[in-house]
């Protein structure tokens, strides 16, 4: 039973206790969560995931990343905004992703309206909510990562003042954990930067 320090994984390395759960947990904890992201494609495609992982547990959205890169047309903008009513019906029949209507409907309408930002804006706003590295402490058990900080609440109201849908601050500072706008490895993990 973890107490919520890093853990030694099959490597003998530590690691953030959640990321030995599954293999797949391992890989995309060591090589991507908390790596920084950027670029309006790749940012849709965190914040569509997040939004379909809501309620759900992250293992279920990871096994099934490929499924939801197929679906949504490698998460494009431009090429998802252009689904039809035809592509909205394929999607809700498609057992590779999870097919839950709001969610799938919160993408679509969330693509459609960033057609309508320029090229580099959703980068841009979502990266001008990371804290100053300088003012966060480093973690040192998974009890010290909050759910939701002041950054994420701030990021949640300018997403939906643009028209986002399914960004609420809890999804909010997921992304800006996986996205690299935080750094919540646990301090003694072997992915956390600078360790």
């Amino acid at each position: 039973m973890s107490d919520g320090t890093a853990l030694a994984g099959p490597d003998g390395a530590l690691r953030c206790p959640w990321a030995l759960s599954a293999p797949e947990y391992v890989t995309y904890h060591d090589e991507e969560w908390g790596r920084p992201v950027h670029g309006d494609d790749a940012l849709f495609e965190r914040l569509s995931l997040e939004a379909f992982q809501s309620g759900l547990s992250w293992i279920t959205i990871l096994r099934r990343r490929p499924g939801f890169r197929a679906a949504f047309a490698d998460f494009k903008i431009a090429s998802v905004a252009a689904f039809t009513d035809e592509d909205r019906e394929r999607l809700l029949a498609d057992a590779g992703i999870i097919r839950n209507r709001a969610k799938i409907d919160a993408t679509l309408a969330n693509a459609r309206a960033l057609t309508e930002w320029s090229p580099g804006e959703l980068d841009e706003l979502i990266w001008s909510h990371a804290p100053e590295p300088a003012g966060r402490p480093v973690p040192k058990t998974l009890s010290d990562v909050p759910p939701v900080t002041p950054e994420s609440t701030a990021l949640s109201k300018a997403l939906k003042k643009r028209g986002l849908r399914f960004v609420g601050p809890t999804t909010a500072y997921a992304l800006m954990q996986a996205c690299g706008l935080v750094d919540d490895h646990l301090e003694t993990c072997v992915a956390r930067r600078g360790a």
